[in-house]
């Protein structure tokens, strides 16, 4: 049957305790491919010189399973970074194991090797090859030129833009930068291609033999922050096509050309990864680097990130397995879970007697699995061919600039690599020797959008230490966004409201539980001060220590037991003392004051 709520699921019964699950996912899977940022100018221009449904056989059955999720260091995984090829055959020594959940009698371990191609749209007014503009969420064909719809005579001309990007990548990934660059044609038939070929780099990229490091949180409180390293084979200029919209109530597909023609840049990794966290520890640091170099918003939810994972399993000593690609995947919490899960699904199949198929699959996020969507056995044959219309891209450095030329007309490596931002390895340094913070807590700071600026903000409008701050910022207020699912740009409470809190707390005013108090009420978005709030609910701390010593004594005649406690030498009961007068006193007394006047009653 086909639910008319779910019509992706059709559902086949063959026998009574028999049931095969066809997904037919293009829809889901076109969907992921989403359009580019808003900008209205256009860019100047540079010249260049000179599902199908799978067999189940007998003794066999489809299963669909979440698998665990967790790091791959908690299941005994080495820390080196591998060097294997997907296609090639190299050492695998170094490769993490994975073993299956349940391990049976004589298992084997297993090795998975995982690569990337990830895809960033370039941030630029206007596409790779046209004047047209590039606008997230604009009326559909309402961005196509000419040449975006392939009518005849029409010709390139190559966004200066998206050249520069491309350059500015490369340096920041520390890959070699070619002085001179091809275009090819990449043919094959769809309908949001209206050329019938996309315009790329696959024979001589822009860059090439880069590195990208990362780091792994490990140990018990994922308090131990783990350098590793994956090689970049090559960063390639390319369009992007259009979207197909698929309309399954009236069997029609409709084309959107507003993307085709956006400027990409495609990244390739080597396959030296070996589970999900690292692909998307990988991922989230690149998409960092990105965002400060300018060079693409790399906004995973607007399609401007997109990531296809190749993903193989083998027996450490054996030649590499077969491998299946997971298509547009769109969010790096999606990335780790599909890759984890294909690792898992190629072990399970092989160790049942299966086969694993070379194949393109696509990641259900509600389920949780990837599923099959075409066949990859027969080689698709792309009949790449130098571009006729675009001659090789030349770049110049300072010793190979010629003498009086425009430069509107030339890119200079030099000039670029001269201009580079701040990266984001250097700012967690920076982070570490400026304000004494742990490298763990600097990763947080990054990896959380938004929140390194809110931090530095508190910074500069507080007296309270840097690591005071750093301890409200990363535990209190990111646990009440996490509580809530809340971006920081959504908090209720801003840097100089947090600010004025640190400075009660620095100056005494307040104590840390009514401090907590007050967080609490400002979270409520009631338009209150932290100071009025102090003074509505009167939290200022106690001033008066005549008081405080005669409701401590107060507080010793009422628990007899406990004070013999202490006496007899038990060091915890002095705690217990001291929590009754801060309840007593609502939390408005300070545990030092309480702590000093138990303890000089007690010795008297």
């Amino acid at each position: 049957f086909e639910s008319p709520r779910s019509p992706g699921v059709v559902v086949f019964r063959s026998e009574p305790t028999a049931f095969l699950i066809h997904f037919r996912n293009y829809a889901s899977q076109e969907a992921s491919r989403h359009s580019v940022a808003e900008s209205p100018d256009q860019d100047p221009v540079v010249t260049m010189a000179a599902p199908m449904l799978r067999w189940v056989g007998r003794g066999r059955r489809w299963t669909f399973a979440r698998v665990g999720g967790g790091s791959c260091h908690r299941r005994g995984a080495p820390t080196g970074s591998t060097s294997n090829r997907i296609r090639g055959q190299s050492s695998v020594a170094q490769q993490p194991l994975y073993t299956t959940q349940k391990p049976r009698k004589g298992e084997h371990k297993w090795a998975a090797v995982v690569g990337l191609e990830i895809h960033a749209q370039i941030s630029s007014n206007s596409k790779l090859f046209s004047g047209s503009q590039v606008r997230f969420s604009a009326p559909p064909n309402s961005l196509v030129s000419f040449f975006d719809a392939s009518l005849p005579g029409t010709l390139p001309v190559l966004n200066r833009r998206c050249v520069e990007a491309a350059v500015m990548t490369g340096l920041a990934l520390n890959c070699h930068i070619n002085k001179k660059s091809l275009f090819d044609r990449k043919h094959y038939f769809y309908a949001d291609l209206p050329a019938g070929y996309q315009i790329t780099q696959q024979r001589l990229p822009i860059a090439v033999n880069g590195s990208l490091t990362y780091g792994i949180c490990a140990g018990k409180k994922q308090s131990q922050v783990i350098p590793k390293t994956v090689r970049i084979k090559q960063i390639q200029l390319e369009q992007d096509s259009g979207k197909s919209l698929h309309d399954d109530l009236r069997s029609q597909t409709l084309i959107d050309l507003n993307r085709a023609g956006v400027g990409l840049l495609e990244v390739v990794l080597e396959p030296d990864l070996s589970c999900g966290e690292e692909a998307a520890a990988a991922v989230r640091e690149l998409q960092l680097i990105l965002q400060a170099l300018g060079t693409s918003q790399a906004n995973m939810a607007e399609g401007q990130l997109r990531v296809d994972a190749n993903i193989s399993v083998h027996h450490p000593g054996e030649p590499l397995g077969i491998r299946t690609e997971v298509k547009n995947l769109n969010s790096i919490r999606f990335l780790a879970k599909a890759i984890d899960y294909e690792i898992q699904r190629q072990i399970d199949e092989l160790e049942n007697g299966g086969k694993i198929l070379n194949e393109t699959r696509s990641f259900h996020h509600q389920l949780g699995c990837t599923m099959s969507m075409r066949d990859k056995e027969g080689k698709q044959d792309y009949r790449f061919m130098p571009e006729p219309n675009l001659p090789p891209l030349v770049l110049y450095d300072a010793t190979s600039l010629p003498a009086g030329a425009d430069p509107q007309q030339v890119i200079n490596i030099d000039q670029i690599r001269e201009t580079l931002p701040e990266l984001p390895r250097v700012t967690r340094e920076r982070l570490v020797q400026q304000y004494g913070m742990l490298l763990e807590h600097s990763f947080t700071l990054l990896n959380e959008v938004g929140l390194l600026e809110f931090f530095q903000n508190v910074i500069k409008e507080t007296r309270a230490e840097p690591k005071k701050v750093t301890s409200w910022v990363l535990n209190t207020f990111l646990g009440y966004l996490k509580q809530q699912n809340l971006a920081v740009s959504e908090s209720p409470v801003t840097p100089s409201a947090l600010a004025e809190l640190l400075d009660l707390l620095d100056s005494r005013t307040i104590s840390s539980a009514a401090a907590k108090q007050v967080f609490e009420e400002l979270w409520k978005r009631e338009g209150k001060t932290p100071g009025q709030i102090v003074s509505e609910k009167q939290l200022e701390l106690m001033e008066d220590r005549g008081s405080l010593e005669q409701l401590c004594h107060s507080v010793m005649e009422a628990h007899p037991q406990v004070v013999m406690d202490l006496k007899e030498g038990n060091p915890r009961a002095i705690n217990k003392l001291i929590g009754l007068v801060r309840k007593a006193t609502q939390s408005r007394a300070d545990p030092a004051m309480i702590k000093e006047i138990l303890e000089k009653k007690l010795s008297s």
